[in-house]
Order: C-alpha cells, then structure tokens, then sequence
C-alpha cells in the first residue's frame, strides 16, 4: 500500500506541474495576443487621426540590391525582395512622420576558390527586418515627398549557396561557410523619396549601415580583422488604403 502511495502521489505531483507549465503558456499567450490586438488598434486610430488625409497605413512590396562593402574579400551585389507595412502620419505644418517595419532577403556573392572549377562565385542570402522612423517633407501634397531618418536592422545568419560550403574565399584561408555568424543589428541613416498619386505610390530610398556588420567574425577568427558596411538601394510600391 505505501508503494502504491508513493505512486500515487508522484503521478499527481507531476499532473500539477504539466498543468501548471499549461495555465502558465495560455497566460503568456493571452497577454502576447492583447498586445498585438492592442497595437494594431492603436496603429488604425493613429492613421485615421488628423487634419489631412494623407493619414493612413502602406502595404508595401518591392525588390533591393544589397552591396557589402569590404576589403576583406571580393564581393559582388545582387537582387532580393522586400515587404513591409507604415503608417503615414501628420507631424508639423508640411512634414509626416513615417514608422516602418519591413522584411527583406538580401542577396550577394563572394568570389571563391573551388578545387575543380577553380574560380567560382557563392551566392549569400540574408533574412533581415527593419524597424524604421523617417521624418517626410511634404512637396506635394499626396503626390511627392522627401524621407530621411534612422533605421535599425535585425540580422538572421548569412545562407551560403547549397553544395559550395567548402569553397575558399579568394585571397584568405577561410571556407565559404566561415563567415556566416554576422553581428545582429546593423544601424543605417536612410534617405529617400516617395511619388505617385493618393493611395498608390513608389518609393525609392538608400540605406548605409554605418556599424560593422562582420565585426562578430573577428572574434571567432583569430588574425582577421573584418570590416562589411552594407549599402541597400530598395525600390518599393506602396499601397496606402
């Protein structure tokens, strides 16, 4: 009988704890879900507040070349996408205040060494997100407008081409697969301009990141030392509804 006690209590200790961990993820999950709902309320009110119409959220999409500027090895830019959403906002007199989040794939490649077809270029993908706050002078109401402010950028880890981990990067001992582990946040100063009619516009902008976006690799290589600024040409269309 005091076995079967023991068990007993065991088995219901832990049904306490696996229901306790339960209640506790459905809380975490209730409050992460009022947050959303609450932001995304805010966000609506904010872009339906003011005195001109040009108050409103974007959908934009679009594509941008990514170049890493470095002496530490050969790069070339390519092409990659870009989605996101705004708010457009009144601010003072002729100027709106722009807050941005966009989700990217940067593409680049570096020139390597391969051990059959000799001189060989590895294609790079980055996944990143951006936050932004732009300050936007008005030129023409609804029609053209002059952006430029701070954004900050999340980093994923660099995605070398499938099958070429192994290359060496021309003019170093490293392998393609070396250089992956990036810092996680990159700051970039932004200008841009933005044209079209009411609710459909194009906006071409530039990003340079001013931090070093290899400056984790030198710790992971010792006699190296990285230095990458990426520059980001985007062109987007916006939808504003």
């Amino acid at each position: 009988m005091f076995i079967v006690y023991k068990l007993v209590k065991k088995y219901l200790l832990n049904y306490k704890k696996t229901l306790g961990l339960w209640l506790f993820k459905i809380l975490i999950m209730k409050k992460l879900t009022l947050t959303f709902y609450f932001l995304l309320v805010s966000a609506f009110s904010f872009a339906q507040y003011g005195y001109r119409d040009s108050n409103r959220i974007g959908i934009s999409a679009g594509v941008n070349q990514f170049t890493l500027n470095t002496d530490n090895f050969e790069t070339k830019p390519q092409t990659g996408w870009n989605a996101g959403l705004s708010v457009r906002g009144n601010f003072y007199d002729n100027w709106d205040m722009v807050y941005a989040i966009q989700f990217s794939e940067n593409n680049f490649s570096v020139a390597t060494d391969q051990l059959v077809f000799g001189k060989e270029d590895v294609n790079y993908k980055l996944p990143s997100a951006q936050i932004s706050l732009q300050l936007s002078y008005i030129l023409i109401e609804n029609h053209l407008s002059f952006e430029f402010g701070p954004l900050v950028q999340v980093n994923g880890k660099f995605k070398v081409e499938s099958g070429k981990e192994n290359n060496v990067i021309s003019g170093t001992t490293l392998l393609a697969k070396d250089i992956v582990d990036i810092s996680k946040f990159n700051f970039y100063p932004t200008v841009g301009i933005t044209a079209g009619v009411k609710h459909f516009r194009l906006n071409v902008s530039y990003q340079y990141g001013i931090s070093n976006m290899l400056g984790s690799l030198n710790s992971k290589n010792p006699g190296y030392n990285f230095k990458g600024n990426p520059g980001i040409l985007n062109g987007n269309v916006i939808l504003y509804l």
